[in-house]
């Protein structure tokens, strides 16, 4: 088949293109500076992000994985203590949580938002829990009031995982300035997406942005001089000045895909699960997933017809070779969410007519 049109499910090149001439002189500024790490383009990124969180804080680090394994590393949790985390997130999530020598504690989401459920949240709740990193998944805020009221009952650090919702909010709050921490991921797709890797972590704590600063530089305030046994996580100078560049254009790069979201939720039938909407929730669609039991298929047709589709995340977590041994349990929500689940374009860089056709097309699918 030759399909007469074609929708990439990415196009880093074209979502980056409005944006090429400021990133070209932020480039000059850049070179002739001669100030390559930690400079005040970081530093000035940081101030803004922190803004834009609506957080006091925000420290930049290399990536989203970094800035959850610092999260962690920062309050020392005794070894083998427990952490809470959904079920279906990514790996990265549980990867931060062993790294630091804790057991990753999986509870079910809710089905209908893809997000921690609170209440199997607070059923696995022990003597041995010291945190919950609840993961703002596809770009949806989780029931951060009810998180919040469950940790503080208990004394429980709250870390956010923000990886996926830059923008995103609760009841006019924004997503990382929940918790204890935000942790952020800049990776080139995100929402506010880097040309490169990229990460950090906003928090209203002055004394945790400063342990942060610390472990990102290797455990150092001063040169030479180390405090802590620290690592080197640092947002690159480069990176700074490109992320300012998008980060003026954040708001118009979610009112996009919610603009597009919007056409997939009037314009696809019933037959497919979509994306639950709610009051009070500000959704920023870095992923638009619908759920289907056809969904290789679904996926295969839509691949004929010239649409990239991906899959986020085709093997759970606890069915990872890495986990095993790790992570105990059964998750069968989990297990109905990665057989099922299909992420459609979604980008800076799609139309209004490459959603319609996608949509077009998903309609006509039949087997």
């Amino acid at each position: 088949m030759n399909p007469t049109k074609t929708v990439p499910y990415e196009n880093l090149q074209k979502l980056n293109q409005p944006f090429e001439a400021e990133f070209r002189a932020s480039f000059d500024r850049f070179l002739v500076s001669g100030w390559y790490i930690l400079g005040k383009q970081v530093a000035t990124f940081e101030q803004n992000f922190a803004s834009y969180c609506r957080t006091a804080h925000f420290t930049g680090l290399a990536s989203g994985l970094d800035a959850l394994t610092i999260a962690l590393q920062v309050y020392g949790f005794k070894k083998g203590s427990e952490v809470i985390v959904p079920s279906n997130t990514y790996i990265a999530t549980i990867l931060a949580i062993v790294n630091n020598g804790l057991k990753p504690v999986l509870v079910e989401p809710d089905l209908r938002t893809y997000n921690l459920d609170p209440e199997l949240t607070a059923r696995a709740i022990t003597t041995k829990t010291v945190a919950i990193i609840p993961v703002h998944l596809y770009g949806k805020c989780c029931n951060m009031e009810a998180l919040m009221a469950l940790a503080r009952t208990h004394n429980l650090k709250v870390i956010e995982d923000v990886a996926q919702a830059h923008g995103a909010e609760q009841n006019g709050h924004r997503a990382g300035a929940f918790g204890d921490f935000g942790a952020f991921s800049f990776y080139p797709t995100k929402n506010l997406g880097a040309l490169g890797d990229g990460g950090g972590l906003s928090t209203n704590d002055p004394q945790l942005d400063a342990a942060v600063r610390m472990i990102r530089n290797y455990g150092s305030k001063v040169k030479y001089y180390n405090e802590v046994a620290g690592i080197n996580s640092r947002l690159d100078e480069l990176q700074a000045f490109f992320l300012d560049v998008k980060l003026k254009a954040l708001d118009d790069i979610n009112n996009h895909k919610r603009h597009l979201a919007h056409l997939y939720h009037t314009g696809l039938t019933d037959r497919f699960v979509k994306p639950v909407v709610e009051a009070g929730y500000h959704d920023v669609y870095h992923i638009f997933n619908i759920r289907t039991p056809e969904r290789d298929a679904l996926r295969t047709y839509l691949e004929n017809h010239g649409i990239k589709t991906e899959i986020h995340y085709p093997v759970p977590p606890h069915r990872q070779k890495a986990m095993q041994g790790v992570i105990e349990g059964n998750f069968p929500i989990s297990e109905e969410i990665h057989s099922t689940t299909l992420s459609l374009p979604i980008s800076y860089c799609h139309t209004d007519e490459d959603v319609e056709y996608v949509i077009e097309v998903a309609n006509r699918f039949h087997r």
